[in-house]
């Protein structure tokens, strides 16, 4: 037997979904990796560019110590995803937003794959890879359509050099993304966590939160995590499976 076809969604569950008016769905990597998302981290030393770690490539220093690099990198990680399509865990969420009405979708995901499935006002927690912002003007322009001087993009509006609208090691999320997440866990009935593990912080307190304001949080991921025990109900397997379940 498949996962779904031993998976039973409680009845419970089945009527706070159907009777939910204010939902929150916080998705990771889990959801893209379903869709082929490369994650880049290993254990230990893993060597991921040119003999750099992830956490050094993709991060705060090396912005400010080899600009060029960083956008090699970020090139070929986008040449990586651009072939990529959603998945029907991706799908489902998009659709949820008709049913809803309210839903908030905040993903800790950086490549587009909610968007490109139909998902509107997604709060991005860690930014975006097809996006880039100017370090003058803070502009943010579209990533498919830059045009590299030297290895480094410029602003179509002032000039400066641009870097990738991405939240790296080392550096702050982006103002205000938090703080709308939060604000929708407060007041939503409803919380799916999908395909993380949400143990860092800032974002692992987005289903406290939610379970702090009463809402029925629900986690959807292949194996349990420091979070189920917080859950009210844990759905064990792949978001693309069990996700469209729910519209059954």
């Amino acid at each position: 037997m498949t996962p779904t076809e031993t998976l039973s969604i409680s009845e419970e569950l089945r009527e706070r979904f159907a009777q939910a008016n204010n939902v929150l769905v916080l998705t990771g990597a889990g959801v893209s990796a379903e869709s082929g998302v490369p994650t880049f981290r290993g254990g230990g030393n893993t060597t991921v560019w040119k003999g750099m770690p992830f956490d050094v490539i993709s991060s705060a220093g090396m912005i400010a110590r080899d600009l060029p690099a960083v956008w090699e990198w970020f090139n070929y990680r986008r040449g990586l995803l651009a072939v990529l399509k959603p998945n029907p865990g991706h799908e489902a969420i998009a659709g949820w937003q008709t049913r809803f009405r309210d839903l908030t979708l905040v993903t800790q995901n950086i490549d587009g794959l909610h968007q490109a499935a139909g998902s509107h006002n997604v709060i991005e927690l860690h930014g975006n890879i097809w996006r880039a912002r100017c370090f003058e003007c803070k502009a943010r322009h579209h990533a498919r359509e830059l045009k590299f001087d030297n290895n480094v993009p410029v602003c179509f509006d002032c000039g400066g050099n641009l870097r990738p609208d991405v939240v790296l090691f080392g550096e702050m999320l982006p103002a205000g993304a938090f703080e709308a997440a939060a604000a929708k866990a407060h007041t939503c009935d409803l919380c799916f966590v999908v395909g993380t593990s949400a143990v860092v912080y800032p974002a692992a307190s987005i289903p406290e939160i939610a379970r702090g304001a009463s809402a029925y949080v629900v986690e959807v991921n292949p194996e349990r995590t420091a979070l189920s025990d917080l859950c009210d109900e844990v759905l064990t397997g792949k978001a693309g499976e069990i996700l469209p379940l729910f519209d059954q």
